[in-house]
């Protein structure tokens, strides 16, 4: 078995769901924005188009299989999906619930806590918040584990030393995270459980140490940073170091094959962090021109990020070579190792290529 753990990240946003038809319209799902997206500037690669998998409604076990046996095929050892917990409030729960209850597909799972507010922000409504994320006390985190043990009982969770790993996306916003975080250890193991392996995802470019809000290990997603628009407005289509600066009514562009030294986290010595690879970008299907554009992707120079990656998680402990992925499938953000039309499984092809050399 290669010593090196892929996991991916995953959207379950590919499914109807009744907020979604209230704030965007009957039938909205994550492929409304991505197939009517359209190219913004000369040699911008929009729309993407599934390939293999097609256009899944992930109410369907069908293709909740499908994808599973696409990653598995290629190395990855299972998904992290998105988790939404608003106060006791579940949103787009239902995939998940599936593959917990049908005990299908056969495939790794772990769940990162996707705790932040929704806003109209990304939609040029930034005052407008559609579901606000809040932490009412320790009644509701009892409350929220307890419907999380089912998932970390389960034989298919990916574990550290028989400890179920969680990954909280804002550890920042927690209030008071080291007594938080202490409750969810105290509470895994009244359940019974060996404990939690807690993963916290760091602000591009931060430096933290996870240990200080409760965490046992961080990861870092380094995209480039989005430069406000009123300065891109004032600016020529001009390359300028790694960055595209562009003109009103466009994103905001970097050159990927530029960026990919920046895209590796690289954190104070002793800080157990967990690399994160991404193979594209371009979230202009759901912001316009408020969005930001990797441009340039190809397999062959995700192939250069990926070995850095990979040399640095070889130096992590057997059993915590965690490499995670961003994303399997976030298609509206263009940010996916799911098989599209212009590049087919070249992308999954590099991933396994490379895993195949250790």
């Amino acid at each position: 078995m290669n010593s090196i753990r892929p996991i991916a990240f995953y959207l379950p946003q590919f499914h109807p769901i009744p907020e979604n038809d209230e704030w965007w319209g009957k039938g909205f799902t994550e492929w409304t924005n991505t197939a009517k997206a359209k190219p913004m500037f000369p040699g911008h690669y929009q729309p993407h188009v599934p390939a293999d998998l097609g256009f899944y409604d992930l109410r369907l076990s069908e293709s909740r299989v499908a994808q599973a046996e696409l990653a598995k095929q290629y190395g990855i050892e299972g998904f992290c999906y998105y988790h939404y917990w608003f106060g006791g409030r579940r949103i787009l729960e239902k995939p998940f619930e599936e593959v917990l209850k049908s005990g299908s597909p056969d495939f790794g799972f772990c769940l990162c806590w996707a705790n932040e507010t929704w806003s109209g922000i990304w939609h040029g409504n930034p005052k407008k918040t559609l579901i606000e994320q809040t932490y009412p006390g320790i009644e509701d985190h009892q409350k929220h584990f307890d419907c999380l043990l089912p998932a970390f009982r389960d034989p298919r969770y990916i574990k550290v030393d028989g400890k179920p790993i969680f990954v909280i996306y804002r550890p920042f916003n927690l209030p008071d995270p080291k007594k938080i975080t202490g409750f969810w250890r105290k509470m895994a193991k009244d359940a019974g459980l060996k404990g939690l392996h807690l993963i916290g995802v760091g602000k591009a470019r931060s430096e933290w140490t996870p240990a200080d809000l409760g965490f046992d290990a961080s990861v870092n997603p380094q995209l480039p940073v989005l430069r406000p628009n009123w300065i891109s407005w004032r600016t020529p289509l001009q390359k300028i170091k790694n960055q595209y600066e562009i003109k009103k009514g466009l994103p905001t562009i970097h050159s990927y094959e530029s960026s990919i030294p920046d895209f590796i986290h690289h954190p104070k010595n002793g800080i157990e962090d967990y690399p994160c690879v991404i193979p594209n970008w371009d979230n202009t299907p759901r912001s316009s021109e408020r969005g930001l554009v990797l441009h340039g992707s190809t397999p062959e120079l995700f192939r250069l990020h990926l070995r850095e990656a990979v040399s640095m998680v070889r130096k992590l402990p057997e059993g915590r070579r965690f490499l995670f992925i961003k994303s399997w499938n976030e298609w509206a953000e263009g940010n996916h190792l799911e098989p599209d039309v212009k590049f087919g499984h070249g992308y999954l092809k590099v991933f396994s290529e490379e895993l195949a050399k250790i």
